[in-house]
């Protein structure tokens, strides 16, 4: 089995938390994370949008763009404004040959409040998440349509935030939206993450390997923190830093025969946590892992040629 691996830019710029950014530029965001074994990365609010600009800064790292975040809002609007939206993003990754797009919900999301706590979340009753579910398949299949899968990253303060809400969301959707499994975010929300997996694995195109800190996430008040302080706070890290077993979590994804992206994406201070050093420690323990599981774990970067 083949996998390869990533990286997010959040390690090194934070959107929401412009306080947890290191000011460094995307050349050497790219440079340090290359230098770290990881082969590709995610689109990041300091890469360019245009690719005869992407394209060289790509091939000068040897480094290939491995997805990136999409600001969906088809909870509360409507298929034509979120396909506007995207049209743009789809025909730049498609030229720059990116292998899906990250469809984040951050409609009613609270993820990017800092004055509302955790225990505020919004959330959809069965028949709510019916007709979302059915909303966010067709986009998929839109966005499929147009050469660029989408790949659905449920997401803590988001309406898919929890287990239940996971399986209820994969009840209602169809094919037509894969599923980006993200380690970190179902564990803070108290989900089992293998059985997560065991479930879901046929719609999983893409994973996140996202690791937390136990005693950060339990020693939170979610009637008062957010979760932005939880982020300030540490509750994130990367593979070998943090509390999840990613032994099993990545032999569950190759017994299922996951092939693919793992990227790494874990927000957290830079001064506290040196993105350069995350990298190394968090390459370290996939290819740990990684190598245990079975999984050939590709070293080419930019494609040659």
């Amino acid at each position: 089995m083949k996998a390869k691996l990533g990286m997010s830019p959040i390690a090194w710029w934070n959107d929401d938390l412009p306080e947890l950014s290191d000011d460094v530029s995307l050349e050497e965001c790219l440079r340090q994370s290359r230098s770290a074994g990881f082969t590709g990365m995610e689109k990041g609010r300091r890469f360019p949008d245009d690719p005869k600009v992407m394209l060289p800064i790509l091939r000068e790292a040897d480094v290939t763009l491995c997805g990136g975040w999409f600001s969906g809002t088809l909870v509360d609007e409507e298929l034509s404004a979120n396909k506007d939206r995207i049209a743009p993003m789809i025909e730049l990754f498609k030229a720059v040959d990116a292998p899906c797009i990250v469809y984040g919900e951050v409609g009613q999301s609270i993820q990017g409040k800092r004055e509302v706590p955790l225990a505020k979340k919004p959330r959809l009753d069965e028949s709510q998440m019916k007709t979302y579910g059915r909303m966010v398949t067709a986009f998929g299949e839109w966005c499929a349509e147009q050469g660029m899968p989408l790949s659905y990253h449920h997401h803590m303060g988001a309406v898919v935030e929890t287990e239940p809400e996971l399986d209820a969301f994969m009840r209602h959707s169809g094919e037509g939206i894969p599923l980006l499994l993200d380690a970190g975010h179902l564990a803070f929300a108290g989900g089992d993450v293998l059985r997560a997996i065991g479930n879901h694995h046929r719609r999983i195109n893409h994973v996140h390997v996202k690791d937390i800190r136990r005693a950060v996430v339990n020693g939170l008040d979610r009637n008062r923190q957010s979760f932005l302080d939880a982020v300030a706070l540490g509750a994130f890290t990367v593979p070998g830093d943090g509390s999840l077993d990613f032994g099993a979590i990545v032999q569950r994804l190759a017994d299922h025969g996951y092939e693919g992206w793992f990227v790494v994406e874990a927000e957290q201070d830079p001064v506290k946590a040196p993105p350069m050093k995350m990298a190394e420690i968090g390459h370290r323990e996939l290819m740990r892992v990684m190598t245990a599981a079975g999984y050939t774990v590709e070293t080419q970067g930019f494609p040659k040629g």
